[in-house]
């Protein structure tokens, strides 16, 4: 049996994401001073909240931002990532982690951000996942 939390949920959706969006977008867990410099971005951070089962099944909430260089660009690409994490996230299999259910309550909006030159988008996701094996 797996150790109860040993999904690493950010990592495992860093990873999943970046596949998805292509080389022409940043997946990370923070954001730094060259935020402007590698636009379009999405951050990903797994929020000390949720549950676990007392053996493999873990719920996580995890935040999902996205940044980019005009709100209609932010919204649009939020949207995709909310589609991808809906309908292709459960029951994806990576390396470590087996998926779940996965939901968005309210779905994305725009979040305040006090960098004028960038635009930020995002909403909070609720994730089932367990260990592979």
């Amino acid at each position: 049996m797996g150790v109860v939390g040993s999904v690493d949920v950010e990592l495992e959706l860093i990873q999943w994401l970046q596949v998805k969006t292509g080389p022409d977008v940043v997946v990370r867990d923070e954001v730094d001073n060259r935020l402007l410099e590698e636009l379009p971005t999405i951050q990903v951070q797994r929020l000390s909240a949720g549950s676990d089962d007392g053996f493999r099944l873990d719920r996580a909430l995890v935040d999902v931002d996205v940044y980019h260089s005009t709100r209609g660009a932010a919204i649009a690409l939020a949207g995709q990532v909310r589609g991808w994490l809906l309908a292709e996230l459960p029951g994806a299999v990576t390396a470590a982690a087996v998926f779940g259910r996965v939901t968005s309550s309210p779905p994305p909006a725009v979040r305040p951000y006090e960098n004028t030159g960038l635009r930020r988008v995002g909403a909070t996701y609720e994730i089932y996942s367990h260990p592979v094996s």
